[in-house]
């Protein structure tokens, strides 16, 4: 038995991945159509599409009666958001990733913020529904600040081209086709990893943490490393903060509105180590932003070495 639900997890996580990159490609011709700037333009397409998975997997996870198994995911999520997206993209870009914008500086220190206050809200063991409020308006603030000035955003993208009726519906039809593919992956990956868990005994929020975690970032790494070959930073970046911020205050705000989420202590020890690489990963992201006006390769090298650190403790905490 043990076998197919392998088997259904492998398909689950590929139905993800393949309509994650439909519903990505049909949000940028929208976009695109919309006339929205590089950054803002990458911010939603990662914000939306990007974290359209991790909340269907927290519905499920709601439904299945596990939800702290999407906090776990969303943490394990934005660890591999800040130092592996991060770093292959500063590592495969010929000089780094560029970032001297004012906007991406100040989403930037909102990154760093966002990523940490889930951590801070969950210490008495309890993502309560007033938590879940304070995370919605959270991400309502930044949202306000990006589009109280006009020049953040209404700039036309330079590859963009018009759009006529036919291309409208087509790209609305893979956008609901791609979310009806998401929604049959997160119900697919939710009872495999319970399965998991139970064959295993190995707690869901380990599993939540270091697998799915990392599937679901799969989308944003692409999207980083598509882009960095392009010399699109603002997009590396506009993408991997905006999939850190939605899920870390949206996602996560609507899971604890639909169940609080409550963390064992045996699930708190787990998560002890990866609030702290939370933290630290966030911190450094943003100290390299902020000097040089750049990431270069050895700082993405330094990332790299973060995450592989993490997953070391981790495991041998867990063991």
């Amino acid at each position: 038995m043990i076998y197919l639900y392998i088997l259904i997890f492998i398909i689950s996580f590929s139905l993800l991945a393949l309509s994650s990159k439909w519903l990505i490609g049909s949000l940028t011709s929208i976009a695109q159509f919309l006339g929205w700037r590089e950054f803002v333009l990458s911010f939603f397409i990662m914000a939306f599409a990007g974290s359209l998975p991790n909340l269907f997997i927290g519905i499920s996870s709601v439904l299945q009666g596990i939800p702290e198994l999407s906090f776990g995911e969303i943490v394990g999520g934005n660890i591999v958001d800040l130092t592996i997206a991060v770093a292959l993209a500063a590592i495969i870009s010929k000089n780094g990733l560029t970032i001297k914008s004012r906007t991406v500086q100040g989403t930037a220190i909102f990154t760093l913020v966002v990523a940490i206050l889930p951590m801070i809200l969950i210490h008495d063991r309890l993502l309560s529904r007033i938590d879940g409020v304070i995370l919605l308006l959270t991400f309502l603030i930044y949202i306000s600040w990006l589009f109280s000035k006009q020049e953040r955003f209404t700039r036309v993208f330079e590859e963009s081209k018009p759009l006529n009726f036919r291309d409208i519906l087509k790209n609305i039809g893979t956008l609901f086709g791609s979310l009806f593919l998401i929604i049959l992956g997160a119900e697919g990956i939710i009872r495999s990893s319970r399965a998991f868990s139970e064959a295993f005994d190995v707690p869901v929020l380990l599993i939540g943490i270091l697998v799915i975690g990392t599937g679901n970032a799969l989308p944003e790494i692409f999207f980083g490393i598509q882009s960095a070959r392009k010399g699109d930073d603002w997009m590396v970046l506009g993408g991997l903060m905006g999939a850190v911020i939605s899920t870390s205050s949206l996602v996560l705000g609507i899971i604890s509105l639909l169940h609080p989420i409550h963390i064992d202590n045996i699930g708190f020890s787990l998560l002890s180590v990866a609030r702290f690489f939370l933290i630290i990963s966030a911190i450094f992201f943003l100290l390299f932003i902020r000097t040089g006006n750049k990431i270069t390769r050895k700082e993405g090298i330094f990332l790299l070495f973060i995450y592989i650190a993490f997953v070391v403790i981790q495991v041998l905490v867990a063991i």
